[in-house]
């Protein structure tokens, strides 16, 4: 099992990348770091350029993304414009190759929000069809995209990892397959026997974190702080063991989460 940390909840900068956790990352004995797609992909050439270069002289690969779109890039209803979406995919999966990231995560809430009045079968079927768009451009870069199930406050459609199991079905390209997301399930009241029950077929990434009351995340710190073991049980036993990412915000700060963290992970997940 390799260890992560995304760089975008855990950045001080309000919808910064997250470059500023790449070097502690590494130097605390992280295996990789996660960032943000969306935000990388609007940077220009010259700052993309200098991410590159803080990454490869850190010591420590970018080898997943998160937020393949931005929210300004509808994905449902009326406004989704498919041209629009290949072309932005085209130079976001170029730049993730670019840093050699061999998994993206296609959850984008913001850009997949079924707008109000929106017939939802009709929204299902416009993700659908993007997954089987973009699905050829991520491979000809060697990319698998794992959908991410996100909770009903943040996206109205694909919720679960069963649904995210579904849609990956459907879309039925080899470099589709689904994530599970801790804090995510634990909203949704989704049973961890799913992963059981879909995980060796599907499941290729997990980000974590310890859910507090009130839909906020943080990094976890020991295993008696909250009922982590039976969705860890579920990922043992559908046999597991690829890339755990830790995806939420620190208190009090990166430093002092980080190194806690990292090691509740690598006990509770060995």
């Amino acid at each position: 099992m390799r260890f992560g940390c995304c760089g975008n909840l855990a950045s001080v900068v309000p919808g910064g990348t997250g470059i500023e956790i790449v070097k502690p990352a590494a130097e605390f004995g992280y295996d990789y770091v996660e960032m943000p797609l969306a935000e990388m992909t609007a940077l220009s050439d010259s700052s993309f350029s200098e991410l590159k270069d803080t990454i490869s002289s850190s010591g420590i690969r970018c080898e997943v993304c998160n937020n393949l779109f931005p929210a300004s890039v509808r994905l449902t209803g009326p406004d989704a414009d498919f041209g629009k979406i290949e072309e932005y995919a085209h130079r976001a999966f170029g730049r993730a190759a670019e840093l050699g990231v061999e998994t993206v995560v296609f959850g984008s809430g913001g850009a997949k929000m079924v707008p109000a009045g929106f017939p939802m079968d009709e929204a299902y079927k416009q993700v659908v069809r993007i997954s089987k768009l973009i699905a050829p451009i991520a491979a000809k870069h060697g990319i698998t995209i794992v959908i991410e199930p996100i909770r009903k406050p943040e996206c109205n459609i694909i919720n679960t990892f069963e649904e995210g199991v579904k849609l990956a079905d459907t879309v039925a390209e080899d470099n589709v397959k689904v994530l599970v997301d801790f804090f995510h399930l634990e909203w949704e009241h989704e049973s961890p026997s799913h992963i059981v029950k879909y995980g060796k077929d599907y499941l290729r990434h997990i980000h974590f974190a310890r859910p507090l009351e009130g839909g906020d995340r943080i990094y976890p710190e020991s295993a008696d702080e909250y009922p982590y073991k039976e969705f860890v049980d579920a990922v043992k036993e559908c046999g597991y063991n690829l890339r755990v990412s830790l995806e939420a915000g620190c208190r009090p700060d990166f430093a002092t989460q980080a190194p806690k963290a990292l090691s509740f992970l690598r006990e509770m997940f060995r």
